[in-house]
């Protein structure tokens, strides 16, 4: 087969299209190609090789990791098919998604504590160490917190709402549930929780008045918003300038069982729509990344996202 036709050959495909607009903007690793593109790893391997034949790309080992940009000596009808590509590419109906998922972790490459942070957590369960458990090294943390007001979004009956009001000057517990909330409060009462306070009302539309917290805290709750991206706008709302939001939900997944299951409203969320419902509300510093992954089928897995209100110009 020729080069062209071998050209013509891997461009036809809009994936190595979405590949090769990416590369354009930075080198990548198949990891992070796949955590930009949403496809699995075997398969973006796939699009790589037949793409570097062409001699499209070029690439470089790092330690373990491999990472691909486009070929700065590419012959003049390499250049020719590539500017063609990348036109087509900006065509394609992911190219916006691709370019907000290629934004946050280019920024997450800058943060070191992130690679530090990943470290510890592969050693931290990897052998067995008397008294060490995810348990106790929660309650290190939460001696770290400061003396901040916290609306704990859709808590359900409060578990993280009660551990926070331990540390923290004031949580609002917020849950659509009438059971859940007088459960909670019950509970919080029992355990002489005076600074604990559970609250019915909606995520959507929170009863807490605007600019009264500083952490806004929605912890798998988002995908049971009837309108998530409203529930955000409101979590901007609520939070004092410098406040911030944390959120975890579940990355975009097909388990439709769960709509019945757990009465979920929505199977997860795209890295990059959360981003851009985000920065639509006015949250800045925006970081998203995936933190965990559940070994049993379906394998669901965890995004941590965060975002703070700008403080007023001075």
């Amino acid at each position: 087969m020729s080069a062209t036709l071998r050209s013509l050959r891997a461009l036809a495909d809009p994936t190595r299209l979405r590949i090769l607009a990416l590369l354009e903007k930075d080198e990548l690793s198949v990891n992070e190609l796949q955590e930009v593109t949403r496809l699995g790893q075997s398969r973006i391997s796939t699009h790589l090789g037949l793409l570097a034949d062409t001699g499209l790309l070029a690439s470089r080992r790092d330690g373990r990791r491999t990472f691909y940009r486009l070929n700065p000596e590419a012959d003049l009808h390499a250049r020719e098919f590539l500017q063609l590509a990348l036109r087509g590419a900006h065509e394609l109906p992911e190219q916006a998604a691709d370019i907000v998922n290629l934004k946050r972790i280019l920024a997450r490459r800058e943060e070191q504590a992130q690679v530090y942070f990943n470290q510890v957590v592969g050693r931290f369960d990897r052998s067995y160490g008397p008294g060490r458990s995810w348990q106790a090294f929660g309650h290190l943390l939460l001696r770290m917190l400061p003396p901040i007001d916290v609306a704990d979004l859709g808590s359900g009956e409060g578990l993280i709402s009660e551990l926070l009001a331990r540390r923290c000057r004031r949580v609002i517990a917020v849950d659509n549930s009438e059971k859940m909330v007088e459960f909670g409060a019950r509970k919080a009462r029992k355990n002489g929780l005076k600074n604990l306070e559970f609250r019915l009302g909606d995520i959507v539309d929170p009863p807490i008045p605007s600019g009264s917290v500083d952490l806004v805290l929605l912890s798998q709750a988002l995908h049971h918003a009837s309108d998530p991206q409203r529930a955000l706008t409101s979590a901007y709302r609520i939070l004092k300038p410098g406040g911030q939001l944390l959120l975890l939900d579940l990355v975009s997944h097909r388990f439709t069982q769960a709509r019945e299951l757990y009465g979920d409203e929505w199977l997860g969320f795209a890295e990059a729509d959360l981003h851009r419902w985000m920065e639509s509300a006015g949250f800045r510093d925006i970081e998203i990344s995936v933190v965990a992954r559940e070994e049993e089928p379906p394998h669901f897995e965890t995004l941590l996202a965060s975002g703070f209100v700008p403080m007023p110009a001075s």
